[in-house]
C-alpha cells in the first residue's frame, strides 16, 4: 500500500507544479482506480468477516423443537415461523454475532440463534424432473433398490463423495411403528448438500 500512497502524493505534487491540470488529474484518477482495485482484490485475503469463521453459505439442521425463526437477528424481532421438528435441513446464508440467517427449502429466510442449529446433515429428496427417486443399496445405478422415496421426503445424510450420498430414510407413519432404510441417492437429487460437496 506504500506504493499507492507514494504514487498519489507524487501526482498531487505534479498538479500543483504543472500547468497541465487536466492531464495530471486524469493520471491521478487512473492511479486512484488502480489503488482501489488492488485494495478490493486484497480484501478476501484479510480473513473471514463472519463471526464463526466457517464458510458461507453452508448447510446445517435444526437441533431441537420448537424453534422460533425471527425476521431479524435478536429476540426483539417478531417470529416469522416456527419449526416443530428437529433435524430439518436449512442453509445458513449470513451471520451476525450469535445469530444465523437461514434459508428453507422453499426459499423463505429468517434468523435463529446458533445454539438451535446442528452440524448434523439432513436433506430433502429433490429430483429436478421426477416425482420420486430410488434409494440404492450401493453407490451405482446398477445397485439393487432399497426403497422408493417421493419428492420432499426427508433423509439423514451420512456422507457424500460428489456424486452419491449415503443416507438414511426414516418412515414414521402416525400411530404406526417407524421403519428406516439406508442406502445411496444421487447427490444431485438432494436439497441439503451442494452438487460437488464431499464429506464423511
Amino acid at each position: 500500500m506504500n506504493f499507492c500512497y507514494e504514487t498519489m502524493l507524487n501526482f498531487i505534487r505534479q498538479i500543483w507544479r504543472s500547468a497541465q491540470y487536466q492531464r495530471s488529474l486524469r493520471s491521478l484518477i487512473r492511479a486512484a482506480l488502480l489503488c482501489f482495485t488492488l485494495l478490493a482484490s486484497a480484501a478476501p485475503s484479510l480473513g473471514q468477516t463472519n463471526p464463526s469463521g466457517l464458510v458461507l453459505p453452508r448447510f446445517a439442521s435444526t437441533r431441537s423443537t420448537p424453534i422460533n425463526v425471527r425476521v431479524g437477528p435478536g429476540v426483539k424481532y417478531e417470529v416469522a415461523w416456527i419449526y416443530l421438528k428437529a433435524g430439518v435441513p436449512v442453509e445458513i446464508v449470513q451471520e451476525f454475532d450469535t445469530w444465523r440467517k437461514i434459508r428453507d427449502l422453499d426459499g423463505s429466510e429468517g434468523w435463529v440463534h446458533q445454539n438451535l442449529l446442528s452440524g448434523n446433515r439432513a436433506g430433502y429428496v429433490a429430483p429436478a424432473t421426477a416425482a420420486e427417486v430410488t434409494l440404492r443399496s450401493g453407490p451405482a445405478d446398477a445397485s439393487g433398490p432399497r426403497a422408493v422415496l417421493s419428492k420432499g421426503f426427508r433423509v439423514q445424510i451420512k456422507q457424500c463423495d460428489g456424486t452419491w450420498c449415503e443416507v438414511t430414510a426414516i418412515n414414521q407413519p402416525v400411530g404406526e411403528r417407524s421403519s428406516s432404510y439406508s442406502g445411496y441417492l444421487h447427490q444431485a437429487d438432494i436439497w441439503g448438500v451442494y452438487p460437488t460437496e464431499n464429506f464423511d
